[in-house]
């Protein structure tokens, strides 16, 4: 079953197609797998890599989990 809401609304999946985007130019185009196996370490790891230890300036220099932790410590 298809997953969007209303018909003509493509901004619901900007997101995720940013996402894939990156997941694709950073991790799938940039080295071979030898297996499934290998594909879903990499993966794994690029994982932890995005949401732990990537830095971004509108998160004013900050990984996404930790300015997370940060706005709800706040809260």
């Amino acid at each position: 079953r298809q997953s969007m809401s209303r018909k003509g609304n493509c901004l619901d999946n900007a997101v995720i197609e940013n996402f894939f985007g990156l997941l694709k130019s950073e991790l799938l185009y940039l080295q071979e797998f030898r297996s499934m196996e290998h594909f879903k370490l990499e993966l794994i790891e690029y994982l932890d890599y995005y949401n732990n230890r990537r830095i971004k300036a509108k998160l004013k220099g900050l990984p996404p989990a930790i300015h997370r932790q940060q706005a709800l410590s706040t809260a």
